[in-house]
C-alpha cells in the first residue's frame, strides 16, 4: 500500500489560488467519494483549511493515477495552469509532514494551536462518510497522538497566536489603537470567535453576527454583543474595523452595497476567509483599507532551538511506531492464525480433563469458552511482544517456526 498526498499551501500559493482548491465539509464528501470509486484508491482524506488544502490517498503499490489531474476534474480547472503551486509527497516523506504539519510546525503562525483541530475534524469527516481506511486511519491518529504529546510537554513562545492575533499586531504598528474602536465580526465559527476574543480583550466595542436559520442557542463571546447577520450593512458604516471569517462560498461583504454607505470616516476590513469574504475590489474604495489572511504572513521563528529538538525526538517516536504497525499489519492474519491454532491445540487437550469435573455441561462449555478466550489473549501478547522487540527478520523466522508446528502431516 502506498501513501500519497498532493497539497498546496499559503508558502506557495495565494489566496484567490488556494481559494480555487478549497472544500467545504458538504463537497470534500463528494470528492472523496469520487476518488474512491472512480480512481482505485482504498482510502481518502481531504484536509481544507484557510492556509491548505490537501488530499491524502492510500492505493495500491502500482497505482499509476494523477492526483492533481483528478483534482483539477472535480474543480473543472486546466491542471497545466495550476501545476506549479501544489507539491506532491509518497511514502515516507509524507508521512513525516503530516506530523509535522499536525503540531503546527508548518503552519504560518509557529505551533499553533488550530491545524491539530483541524486534521482531527478532517479524520473524523472521512470516518463519517466511510471514505478512510485502515492505513490512513492509524496514520492520522498517530500525528494527532504526536502533536498533543508536543502540544503538553515542549513550550513554543506564542504557539497560542491567531492570525488575528497577528493582526492586531500589525495595526498596533501602523499606530491604530483598538481600545474603545467600534468592531463588527461577520461569522461565528471557530475562527469568528477567536477575531471576536482577540479584540474584546484589546478593550474593543465588539459586535459578533449569527443566522437566524441556526436552530438552538447561538453562542457567542463574552463581553461581545450580537446582531443578526441579516443586519451587517445597517451597523458596517458606523465600524471603525470590520473582520470577515465565514465558510461562505459566497461574499460577506460586496462592492455595491459597501459602495452605498455613507462613509464618513475610514474603515479597516481584515479578510480571514479562504474563499474570500471580502470582494477584493472593496479595497480599492477611498475610506477603505482592506487586509486578507496573507498580509499577516511572517518568517518562522527558529531561535528556540531546544524547543524544536524536543518536538523532533516526540515526532520521531510516534514515527517509528507507525512505521513498526504498517511494516507488521501484513503479518497480522498469519498470526491471528497461529493464535487459534494454539487455541485449538489447547482446546483438545484440555477438554478430556474438563469433560470428567462434576459440573452441569452447560458450565463445563462456558468454562472451555473463557479459557479459549483468555489462551488466544495470552498467545496474541506474547505474539506482538516478539513483534515490537525482534528485527523483523528474526519475528519472521519465529512466525515460519510457529506456523510449522500446526502444519498438517503430509
Amino acid at each position: 500500500m502506498s501513501i500519497q498526498m498532493l497539497g498546496i499551501d499559503h508558502s506557495r500559493a495565494p489566496v484567490d489560488v488556494r481559494a480555487i482548491f478549497s472544500f467545504t465539509k458538504k463537497n470534500a464528501a463528494a470528492a472523496m467519494d469520487s476518488l474512491k470509486k472512480d480512481c482505485g484508491v482504498e482510502g481518502c482524506i481531504i484536509l481544507s483549511t484557510c492556509n491548505r488544502m490537501e488530499i491524502w490517498v492510500s492505493a495500491p503499490e502500482d497505482w499509476q493515477g494523477s492526483l492533481l489531474e483528478e483534482l483539477c476534474r472535480i474543480k473543472e480547472v486546466d491542471p497545466t495552469e495550476f501545476r506549479e503551486y501544489f507539491v506532491e509527497r509518497r511514502g515516507e516523506e509524507a508521512v513525516d509532514h503530516l506530523f509535522h504539519l499536525a503540531c503546527g510546525l508548518k503552519s504560518m503562525i509557529l505551533a499553533e494551536d488550530q491545524i491539530l483541530t483541524q486534521v482531527g475534524d478532517a479524520l473524523a469527516l472521512a470516518r463519517e462518510f466511510y471514505m478512510t481506511d485502515s492505513v490512513l486511519e492509524v496514520l492520522f491518529r498517530k500525528a494527532v497522538t504526536a502533536a498533543k504529546r508536543v502540544k503538553t510537554d515542549v513550550v513554543f513562545s506564542r504557539a497560542s497566536e491567531t492570525a488575528m492575533d497577528r493582526a492586531v499586531e500589525m495595526l498596533k504598528n501602523q499606530g491604530f489603537d483598538l481600545k474603545g474602536k467600534r468592531c463588527m465580526v461577520i461569522g461565528n465559527g471557530e475562527m469568528g470567535r477567536l477575531a471576536a476574543l482577540t479584540l474584546a480583550s484589546q478593550g474593543a466595542d465588539v459586535t459578533v453576527t449569527v443566522r437566524q436559520y441556526r436552530s438552538g442557542v447561538v453562542k457567542i463571546p463574552l463581553g461581545c454583543k450580537r446582531i443578526d447577520y441579516g443586519e451587517r450593512m445597517e451597523l458596517f458604516p458606523r465600524c471603525d474595523l470590520v473582520v470577515s471569517a465565514t465558510a461562505s462560498p459566497n461574499y460577506t461583504l460586496k462592492l455595491e452595497s459597501v459602495r452605498e454607505c455613507a462613509l464618513d470616516h475610514s474603515i479597516c476590513l481584515i479578510d480571514l476567509a479562504v474563499p474570500r469574504d471580502i470582494e477584493p475590489a472593496i479595497g480599492r474604495l477611498e475610506q477603505i483599507c482592506l487586509y486578507d489572511i496573507d498580509d499577516f504572513k511572517s518568517s518562522v521563528d527558529h531561535t528556540n532551538e531546544a524547543a524544536y529538538e524536543q518536538a523532533e525526538y516526540i515526532l520521531q517516536e510516534e514515527m517509528d511506531e507507525f512505521y513498526a504497525w504498517l511494516n507488521g499489519r501484513d503479518l497480522i492474519p498469519r498470526i491471528q492464525e497461529i493464535q487459534q491454532d494454539a487455541v485449538t491445540d489447547l482446546n483438545l487437550r484440555i477438554r478430556k480433563i474438563i469433560r470428567k469435573l462434576p459440573m452441569e455441561e452447560a458450565d463445563q462449555e462456558k468454562l472451555l469458552k473463557n479459557i479459549d478466550t483468555a489462551a488466544g489473549k495470552v498467545v496474541g501478547k506474547m505474539m506482538f511482544g516478539l513483534r515490537d522487540t525482534l528485527e523483523r527478520d528474526s519475528f519472521l523466522e519465529c512466525v515460519a517456526g510457529l506456523e510449522k508446528l500446526y502444519e498438517p502431516e503430509a
